[in-house]
C-alpha cells in the first residue's frame, strides 16, 4: 500500500475535534455581529467596551477567518487538511484567557455577553489543546494523490512575514507599554494585549511551513487568513478615522495590511493554479 493510501486511511477528523468546531461557531458568530456590525455598542452589548470601534473590528476580522476555519474542519474530515490551525487556536485562546484575568476589572460582570466570554476562553485553550493532541498521530505526514510541494521561496518568505507577526504579537501582549504608544490607533493595556494576541495568529499558522512543504496542509488556513486580511481592510476603510495618522505606524499599519493580502492572494492563487496543472488528466 503505498503511503499516500495510508494517509487517506488514517488522516481523519476525530469527532471530539468536530464537536469543538460545532460548539465555537455559534459564539464567533455572535461575536462578529457584535464587533463588526454593532463595533460602536460595544459599552451596551459586549463582554468589555471597546474603543474606538476599529479594535472590535480587528477582532471581529479574526473570528471571520476562525469561522472559516472550523467550517472546513466539519467539512474536510481530513486531519492534516486543518491541523496547524489548531496551535494557533490555543496560543490565541489562552492568551485571551489570562488577558481577561489580567484585566478582570474592565469587564461587564454579569452582562450574557461575558458570561458567554469567559465560559469560551476558560475552556477553549484546554479543550483545542486536548483534541489537537488526540488528533495528531492521525496524520502520517504523507501528500494526498497529486498533491503540491509548496517552494521554499514561498516558505521562507510567508515563515518570515509569520515570524514577525508571532514576535510583535507576544511583545504586545507581554510588554504592552512598550507598543501601546507607538500603535496605529488608541489602545489601552487590554486592547494592547487583545491584539497582540490576534498578531499570533498568523504566526502560528504561517511558521509550520518551514515544516510541512504540501500545499493540502495550508490550503484552507490561507483561506481563512484571506477572509480575515479581506474583512480588516474593509474595516480600516469604514473606520479610517480612528487611526492616528499622526503616528507613522498608522501608515505602516494600513500598508503592511494591504501588502500582506496582496502576498496571500498571490501564494494562494499561485499553488491554486500548480495545483490544477497537476491534476490535470494527461493527453491519451
Amino acid at each position: 500500500m503505498t503511503a499516500a493510501g495510508t494517509a487517506q486511511r488514517t488522516d481523519r477528523v476525530l469527532p471530539l475535534t468536530r464537536w469543538v468546531s460545532i460548539v465555537v461557531i455559534p459564539f464567533l458568530i455572535a461575536a462578529v455581529i457584535l464587533l463588526y456590525i454593532l463595533a460602536s455598542q460595544t459599552e451596551q452589548l459586549f463582554a468589555w467596551t471597546i474603543d474606538p470601534p476599529l479594535t472590535a473590528m480587528f477582532l471581529a476580522s479574526a473570528y471571520l477567518g476562525g469561522i472559516w476555519f472550523f467550517s472546513q474542519v466539519l467539512r474536510l474530515r481530513v486531519w492534516h487538511r486543518v491541523a496547524y490551525g489548531f496551535p494557533a487556536v490555543v496560543v490565541f485562546a489562552a492568551l485571551l484567557a489570562a488577558s481577561t484575568l489580567l484585566h478582570w476589572d474592565r469587564f461587564h460582570h454579569g452582562h450574557p455577553s461575558f458570561v458567554a466570554w469567559l465560559t469560551l476562553y476558560l475552556t477553549t485553550p484546554v479543550v483545542a489543546l486536548v483534541a489537537y493532541l488526540m488528533n495528531r498521530r492521525e496524520d502520517t505526514g504523507a501528500p494526498e494523490a497529486r498533491d503540491y510541494v509548496i517552494p521554499l521561496v514561498w516558505r521562507v518568505v510567508l515563515g518570515l512575514i509569520g515570524l514577525a507577526a508571532l514576535v510583535t504579537g507576544l511583545l504586545m501582549f507581554f510588554i504592552p507599554t512598550l507598543l501601546q504608544p507607538l500603535w496605529a490607533w488608541p489602545l489601552t493595556p487590554l486592547t494592547t494585549r487583545v491584539v497582540g494576541a490576534i498578531l499570533t495568529l498568523p504566526g502560528m499558522v504561517n511558521l509550520w511551513l518551514l515544516r510541512d512543504t504540501r500545499w493540502s496542509s495550508f490550503r484552507w488556513m490561507f483561506q481563512a487568513q484571506i477572509v480575515s486580511l479581506l474583512f480588516l481592510t474593509l474595516a480600516v476603510l469604514l473606520r479610517a478615522q480612528d487611526l492616528d495618522w499622526t503616528r507613522p505606524a498608522a501608515l505602516l499599519f494600513v500598508l503592511g495590511i494591504e501588502l500582506s493580502l496582496v502576498i496571500y492572494l498571490a501564494f494562494y492563487l499561485s499553488c491554486e493554479t500548480q495545483l490544477r496543472r497537476l491534476r490535470r488528466p494527461a493527453p491519451a
